[in-house]
């Protein structure tokens, strides 16, 4: 059975990040909760901050460098992604942004996307809903209804009786994503395009 191909994007600044912390769990979590169902899962982890000058080049160039074109590859032949953001001044980073301007608005729409932050304290948790979930709505993505916001007392907390801790939204967020991967079939590599040398062209009208 083909396995699925599952992105994970993590625009954390620091080595390491609590950014990359977050996006490894979600994926963790992800995979051992598809292979329940005996599918298998290819993850391929984009570090936004090693693709930083490539990114701002693209803008200036229009051509992305190999290593980002990797990613963005990564990304687009994705069956689903994982993208997590530390959050700066009510919103998300402006790498996370400019990482997803560079990638063509088409490419995501129709793939579950399970979106995710971290901050320092929990006052920021509603940029998931009015920055992060809008700009995937936009590209057309399939946003899953959990979205896990990270503060930095959430690490080692248990919750309580009203708040679930950060271990449980993070299966219950991931749990969603396998559910919807699980009725889908794995995205089939598209093969690539032929080009016909230009004196094989022009030879043809000739003829």
């Amino acid at each position: 059975m083909t396995a699925f191909k599952l992105a994970v994007v993590s625009a954390g600044l620091s080595k390491p990040s609590s950014t990359r912390l977050l996006a490894d769990r979600l994926a963790e979590s992800t995979v051992r909760q598809l292979a329940l169902q005996g599918r298998e899962v290819e993850v391929t982890v984009v570090e936004l901050r090693d693709l930083a000058v490539d990114i701002a080049n693209n803008f200036v160039t229009g051509f992305p460098a190999a290593a980002l074109r990797e990613a963005i590859e990564a990304v687009t032949d994705a069956d689903a992604l994982i993208a997590v953001t530390p959050i700066f001044t009510a919103s998300y980073s402006g790498l996370f942004k400019s990482f997803f301007d560079v990638i063509d608005n088409d490419a995501l729409t129709g793939k579950p996307v399970l979106v995710a932050a971290t901050g320092g304290t929990p006052r920021h948790s509603l940029a998931l809903e009015h920055a992060v979930r809008p700009l995937f709505s936009y590209l057309r993505a399939v946003v899953l209804p959990t979205a896990v916001y990270a503060a930095t007392d959430d690490w080692g907390a248990t919750g309580d009786g009203r708040t679930d801790g950060l271990p449980r939204r993070i299966d219950r967020a991931a749990g969603e994503l396998a559910a919807l991967l699980a009725g889908r079939s794995p995205a089939t590599p598209s093969l690539p395009e032929q080009v016909v040398p230009f004196a094989e062209q022009l030879a043809a009208l000739r003829v």
